[in-house]
């Protein structure tokens, strides 16, 4: 009995014995090489019968995976407690007082007022910085080019709001 089959390359049907099965040979009408399959079937292979619930539980979990993933993707982000007066460090207290006079002289408000909610937090520690600030002959370089009644009132204006 004779294995037939087609060649991959040009789709010509070819007809070897059963003798050249699983070997390699030249198709007659494109010369490719080609792979001859063996005539036997072996063993046949037994296909398990597919589980509904198996399918139905893959995609819950599918769908739970989803809802978690988009859950923190949307997730936003939690607006940073008000740092305490013991976690601000005097450099750090005394950057944001600079950050806060400056961005008030230049109008930009909104900022401002968001440092200043840390600044006010920190209380007496802040009024000794503010203090210094205005009491030093020579401003700080970041508060070199802001007028010195404009800088006078925005002291008192934040030395107010802490007290």
């Amino acid at each position: 009995m004779a294995i037939t089959f087609h060649c991959k390359y040009c789709g010509k049907k070819i007809e070897v014995p059963d003798s050249a099965g699983g070997k390699w040979g030249k198709c007659p009408a494109c010369h490719n090489k080609v792979y001859v399959p063996s005539d036997d079937s072996g063993e046949e292979l037994k296909v398990a019968p597919i589980d509904e619930s198996n399918d139905a539980k893959q995609k819950k979990l599918m769908a739970e995976t989803y809802k978690l993933t988009q859950d923190i993707l949307l997730e936003r982000k939690a607006p940073d407690e008000l740092s305490s007066a013991s976690e601000i460090s005097d450099k750090e207290l005394t950057k944001n007082i600079i950050l806060y006079l400056r961005q008030m002289a230049d109008g930009q408000l909104d900022q401002a007022e968001s440092i200043a909610d840390s600044i006010i937090s920190c209380g007496e520690r802040a009024v000794k910085v503010l203090d210094r600030i205005a009491l030093s002959e020579i401003p700080e370089p970041e508060l070199a080019n802001i007028p010195t009644q404009v800088l006078s009132g925005l002291i008192r204006k934040l030395r107010s709001r802490i007290s």
